[in-house]
């Protein structure tokens, strides 16, 4: 139970200026997340933007952050995942917020240790995560092609006729916005299902369902193992496998991947014992979204990649960025002489000098995170902590961690060989991408 510490009203993030009519900032899209820019007692630090979280959690701050908390008190959380219950210290009346739009006494929650490291799994720097706080009292327009995100004064604010646009009540729980669409499974014929699902910026997915919140909510046949992501109380595993299709009102998405989640890892979120599941980032980012929690609605309009499709890792290797290295790389200046002008007439290559210079550059390493059993890679006999080195004779240091995922989601039959280093020992492995669903 919380104590009254705990309980205590917070000042409301709001516009400084109460006639300012919006509040823009740019966005980074990273694995369909929203990362913005959050200001937290005067240091600007990378939150999430998750609209799953009724909590601002910072979980990735080291000394060189420099960041003062104040009127700290340890108390403990509890997330999705298979884990136990974790440390955490509530800090309050801190200065929070975008720009001019923030608030003075805002809770924090620490997480005094980041299992997960989502800033590794991300491939950039994020301190937190930042949901209901920041959206209570704005209405958010974010536009996923242009990465910008509007924070509309509610009192200056009128929508537009939109003709392409449909409007959907959002309601509350905890003060995390659901809303109710229809799927279709492939167990079930050509029957439509209503479900009501979390709103979650949060989740990078397109579409994650409870088994068992409904009668014909069950696993499909097609369907395998996997590792779904992290929590803050631990790795959360279930079922991989395809919609039929999933309807938004007149929005019909075709083929959709989606997560059958075990009861063990959502004990918690299954409190609300209305939610079949969440709709995530990969199906979120096909629109542009109003999100409008003071009139309790989203607007939802399709952008460019309503039509894409849904891929995912046929490999099995759950990547993670492992900080930088040192790289040597060589530099070659040729220079000729003489003062004629060389043709193929006239070569003399013993006035060819070859100067060779090198340049050191810290560049990215990547390494392997955990393996899904009886994956491709897991046969291949690829492990946990091995360090990628090249993909396909190509020096994973200049990847980013989206492009290497890419090479995992290309297409069924793929031949993919590694070499990574276990152990100061460089090793070869060789295998092809496995498409189960």
């Amino acid at each position: 139970m919380l104590s009254s510490f705990l309980l205590s009203a917070q000042e409301e993030i709001s516009f400084i200026d109460p006639t300012q009519k919006v509040q823009s900032v740019r966005f980074q899209e990273v694995n369909n997340l929203i990362v913005v820019p959050v200001n937290v007692n005067g240091k600007q630090l990378s939150f999430i933007l998750d609209t799953g979280v009724n909590k601002t959690i910072l979980f990735n701050i080291v000394p060189t952050d420099s960041l003062e908390l104040k009127n700290i008190k340890k108390i403990t959380l509890q997330g999705l995942g298979d884990g136990m219950p974790i440390e955490a210290l509530i800090s309050k009346n801190n200065n929070v917020g975008i720009q001019n739009y923030k608030g003075s006494k805002e809770d924090i929650y620490v997480i005094l240790k980041d299992r997960f490291d989502i800033s590794a799994k991300m491939g950039v720097t994020i301190h937190g995560i930042i949901g209901y706080r920041l959206l209570k009292n704005t209405i958010v327009h974010v536009n996923y092609k242009s990465k910008k995100i509007n924070f509309y004064n509610p009192a200056h604010f009128k929508y537009s006729s939109c003709r392409n646009c449909e409007e959907f009540p959002l309601q509350f729980y905890r003060n995390k916005p659901y809303i109710d669409v229809t799927i279709q499974l492939d167990t079930i014929g050509n029957e439509k299902t209503p479900v009501k699902l979390l709103i979650d910026s949060g989740g990078s997915e397109a579409v994650w369902l409870f088994e068992g919140t409904k009668d014909v909510i069950r696993t499909p046949k097609k369907s395998f193992k996997d590792l779904l992501g992290e929590g803050l109380s631990g790795s959360i595993f279930g079922n991989k496998s395809r919609l039929e299709e999933i309807a938004i009102g007149r929005f019909k998405i075709k083929k959709p991947t989606v997560s059958f989640l075990d009861s063990t890892a959502t004990f918690n979120a299954r409190q609300f014992r209305g939610r079949n599941g969440s709709i995530g980032g990969n199906i979120l980012k096909r629109f542009k979204l109003w999100i409008d929690y003071p009139n309790k609605k989203i607007v939802f309009k399709k952008n460019g990649s309503f039509f894409g499709g849904f891929e995912y890792n046929m490999s099995g290797i759950d990547v993670v960025y492992d900080g930088q290295v040192l790289i040597k790389e060589k530099l070659r200046d040729y220079t000729r002489g003489g003062q004629f002008e060389l043709n193929e007439d006239n070569m003399d290559l013993s006035t060819v000098s070859v100067f060779v210079n090198y340049k050191y550059m810290f560049k990215p390493s990547y390494k392997i995170n955990k393996i899904v059993p009886g994956s491709p890679a897991d046969l291949a006999g690829l492990k946990k902590g091995d360090l990628f080195l090249e993909i396909n004779g190509n020096k994973v240091h200049n990847f980013t961690l989206k492009r290497l995922l890419g090479k995992f989601q290309e297409r069924d039959g793929k031949r993919i060989r590694l070499k990574v280093e276990r152990n100061g020992e460089v090793l070869k492995f060789d295998f092809r991408l496995r498409k189960r669903i």
